[in-house]
């Protein structure tokens, strides 16, 4: 991807982006690089309405390539969290079975997710997102055009609509009736603050950056965020009525609740859930089919999860990054034709996105499959066992 080609002229029609999430803001950001507007529509009140997640890993073949396309590699390059790409597997027990240091080499830097997206709202020109504007339906008018409704009664009529607004997308529906399902799995999220001072024994177990802690249908994954916070995933392949029988109210209780899946893990394991300072949040994991696509409908596409949202692998972000700029990068190069700039944008997307979707069905078999922990350390190693 480069910005090395000749425009015509900017695009003249304004693009109309639901979503402000990382794909959304990439978009709105390399399309402003083009010198095309763009209005974004959030349903958060503010910037600051909710955490925005833990860290992200960037990797150099598709998030990297999207902040090249936006101008701000720079930028990005001073949000890296140094060391962070280093990686323990420990058994239930708490045995180091694999020690990953960052030796600097790893190509797929760590930033907070936060302050990634506050880098690119920071990129945008003020106005540029429209705080405060839950979707409340979409509908199709003529000529390719559409019309967005709000919450607010208040409402948007588009030539170019994308919708950014994540799996459980209001702009989908437009170009698909295919929704999300349960992939059997969910995580539930909590974090450690200051870990090295308040939680020595959980800050020893973790290291340096990410720890692994699995076996066959459960096992979490913890990060060192900024800060010395440890955030922790505990992922359960239990059906959603399992969760539906926790009340998940009562914070104490609910950990209980889970921890008690982990009977027999070493105790500096558990206490990353047990000991936790936040309440434990739930997350059912849905996907999309990985082949899902969608005939051409004018005036109207997708990007990031709302197209493609697959079970968490490390590359949902990126990917959305991607899109916005492949996107953005493909209206500028045809300006006096929008529906030959979406379907030269859809077309390598659908293939990407399934590429990705099956890689990560095949990283949760080596995670929490029969073979776990020794499939994904072979994995991580690059040797390929025969017992």
């Amino acid at each position: 991807m480069t910005n090395s080609h000749a425009l015509k002229s900017p695009l003249k029609r304004p693009v109309t982006i639901i979503g402000a999430g990382l794909g959304g803001l990439t978009l709105a950001r390399v399309l402003h690089v083009h010198g095309i507007p763009s209005t974004v529509y959030e349903a958060e009140a503010s910037p600051s309405a909710r955490a925005q997640g833990g860290m992200l890993d960037i990797h150099d073949y598709n998030g990297r390539l999207a902040l090249e396309a936006a101008g701000l590699a720079d930028e990005f390059a001073g949000l890296v969290l140094e060391g962070r790409e280093a990686a323990r597997l420990v058994a239930p027990d708490g045995t180091v079975l694999f020690d990953q240091p960052d030796d600097g080499t790893g190509g797929r830097p760590e930033v907070q997710r936060g302050e990634l997206r506050q880098l690119l709202l920071d990129s945008l020109p003020a106005g540029t997102v429209r705080w405060g504007h839950k979707v409340s339906g979409t509908r199709a008018l003529s000529g390719g055009r559409h019309e967005v409704t709000f919450a607010d009664g208040s409402a948007a009529v588009t030539d170019l609509l994308v919708g950014a607004d994540g799996a459980w997308s209001r702009v989908r529906p437009l170009l698909s009736a295919v929704v999300p399902e349960y992939t059997g799995m969910s995580c539930v999220e909590v974090y450690l603050h200051d870990a090295d001072t308040r939680h020595p024994a959980g800050a020893k177990v973790v290291g340096g950056e990410a720890l692994y802690a699995l076996a066959p249908g459960k096992g979490f994954v913890t990060h060192r965020e900024r800060g010395g916070n440890l955030h922790t995933y505990v992922m359960l392949a239990r059906p959603r009525e399992w969760f539906a029988d926790i009340d998940f109210t009562d914070s104490a209780a609910a950990l209980a609740g889970i921890a008690r899946e982990f009977a027999g893990w070493a105790p500096e394991l558990t206490a990353l859930i047990t000991d936790a300072d936040t309440a434990p949040v739930l997350r059912p994991l849905a996907a999309l089919p990985a082949e899902h696509r969608w005939e051409r409908v004018p005036g109207v596409t997708l990007i990031g999860d709302a197209a493609h949202v697959a079970a968490p692998n490390g590359e949902g972000a990126n990917l959305a990054m991607l899109d916005g700029a492949e996107l953005a990068r493909s209206l500028a190069t045809h300006p006096d034709d929008i529906e030959t700039a979406l379907t030269a944008y859809e077309e390598p997307m659908f293939p990407r996105s399934a590429e990705t979707a099956a890689e990560g069905t095949e990283l949760y078999a080596l995670m929490f499959g029969e073979n776990t922990p020794h499939a994904l350390i072979d994995m991580f190693t690059g040797q390929n066992r025969t017992d």
